[in-house]
């Protein structure tokens, strides 16, 4: 079973970067992804990993000048938004973030 979770996830980030590649090349601004988190978090760091290839950007909800995004999110981390708007939250849904992406490119 994790051979083919590998396998699938492996299948998820070709796809991913196939339509950032796609969006780069129409001269579309790239989304931006952006991960809400805190440290210690395992989810965050899992979350992290799997994202690396399209890492963008990072909010330390714990750094005063987000005081903000601690007060909506430090109990819901990470916390991923897509251009600015709530995407998903806990765990990453690749097929939801491709099916994001794929609405952006259109």
């Amino acid at each position: 079973m994790l051979w083919f979770q590998g396998n699938a996830m492996q299948f998820a980030r070709y796809s991913i970067g196939f339509l950032l590649r796609n969006l780069s090349a129409s001269k579309v601004p790239l989304p931006v992804l952006t991960l809400f988190t805190k440290d210690p978090c395992p989810l965050c760091d899992e979350a992290k990993k799997v994202l690396e290839p399209y890492k963008n950007r990072e909010v330390d909800i714990t750094l005063p000048e987000n005081s903000a995004w601690y007060e909506r999110y430090k109990f819901d981390i990470p916390v991923f938004h897509l251009n600015g708007q709530f995407l998903m939250m806990h765990r990453v849904n690749i097929s939801k973030l491709e099916k994001q992406l794929q609405k952006l490119e259109q």
